[in-house]
């Protein structure tokens, strides 16, 4: 298929690379068109200058960008996507964003007779470039069918949660989990350290059991070590617990972990952590314990 890659950040460079290796023509637009050029020497395919030009032509259009606003930035207009894409083609948003978004987009889409898929992404940084990401999808599975080659380039699980806007709402609920998770993590982690025990020991037996995750097993070693340089940066976490907090406050869900571990996150920016990754929330707990001394 020829397709159109709207977005090259950590995410975006790598899952535009698979569609590329994949046997796709990708034609791809990066608000930094350096990026992009330098997209082309290391893949191959060809940059554009606007969105509206890397979309002309194409079959699907992929985005993969920063927000909401962001998304409207390169859909809507004279230069967005939209203002390119013919009846038939499809609109997949691979941003982690807003459901209300999604479904505004599926309107757009549907009076231009383009389809429209939600489908955030979950795996980090690491997915991506392995080509192991997990797509949690809104929309019509017939348009997922239409799309799943392209989708099964860079995921290794693609599901479909329901109409437009589901996918966005499957990956708020992963961003609560983890956040649980990794807070649960960091307490135990620096309780073990406290307590004088053997970090690889220790994780050999607990992940073994009801207490392993995927954050024991990546990030447990790392974080006892105080390496936080790992992709998903805490400002995107705070961006997505948001989203999942003013989303709770209209489905009238109670999430009072979830807002607490914000406000987790929230300190670790206030200690410069901004672009440190998730697991970072320990340093919170170690500085906390300085201070207590």
């Amino acid at each position: 298929m020829q397709v159109a890659f709207i977005g090259l950040g950590v995410m975006g460079f790598p899952m535009a690379g698979h569609l590329q290796q994949g046997g796709h023509q990708v034609q791809v637009y990066n608000r930094t068109f350096a990026k992009a050029e330098q997209w082309v020497t290391r893949f191959g395919g060809s940059a554009f200058h606007t969105p509206a030009e890397a979309a002309t032509g194409a079959d699907v259009v992929f985005v993969c960008v920063g927000n909401d606003d962001d998304v409207r930035s390169v859909v809507y207009g004279e230069q967005g996507v939209l203002a390119a894409m013919k009846a038939g083609t499809v609109l997949v948003d691979h941003t982690t964003a807003s459901a209300e978004l999604a479904r505004e987009l599926a309107g757009a889409c549907a009076s231009q007779q383009v389809e429209f898929l939600d489908a955030p992404v979950s795996g980090g940084q690491a997915g991506a470039e392995n080509g192991q990401l997990t797509v949690m999808v809104g929309g019509e599975e017939a348009v997922l069918a239409k799309v799943q080659p392209l989708l099964d380039c860079f995921s290794r699980y693609v599901g479909l949660q329901g109409p437009a806007g589901s996918g966005q709402l499957a990956k708020m609920v992963n961003q609560i989990c983890i956040a649980g998770v990794v807070q649960g993590l960091a307490e135990g982690l620096q309780f073990a350290k406290n307590a004088g025990l053997d970090q690889e020991r220790l994780v050999a037996a607990i992940s073994k059991g009801a207490a392993g995750s995927w954050q024991m097993d990546n990030r447990s070693a790392t974080m006892w070590r105080g390496e936080f340089e790992f992709g998903f940066a805490v400002d995107w976490m705070r961006k997505d617990l948001q989203i999942a907090l003013q989303e709770a406050g209209r489905n009238g869900s109670r999430l009072p972990l979830t807002a607490l571990v914000d406000q987790f996150y929230a300190d670790v920016q206030a200690l410069g952590g901004q672009r440190f990754d998730t697991s970072s929330l320990i340093t919170r707990l170690g500085t906390a314990a300085k201070k207590h001394t």
